[in-house]
């Protein structure tokens, strides 16, 4: 697993960059204690593995 922009990853699960950060919402604190910054664009390999195994992201 490799670091992604936002972007990337939203257009990975087909939706817009707002909803992706609103799918986000719910696990936020686990999000931040993984080191999660929510303005950054660039996510961590950590926190894209996540994102990927919560929302059944595909990822090349």
């Amino acid at each position: 697993m490799k670091a992604m922009l936002k972007q990337e990853l939203a257009d990975a699960a087909g939706v817009s960059l707002r909803t992706l950060h609103r799918w986000c919402l719910p696990y936020r604190d686990e999000l931040l204690r993984m080191g999660w910054k929510p303005k950054h664009k660039l996510l961590q390999p950590n926190i894209v593995r996540f994102l990927a195994d919560k929302f059944c992201i595909e990822l090349p």
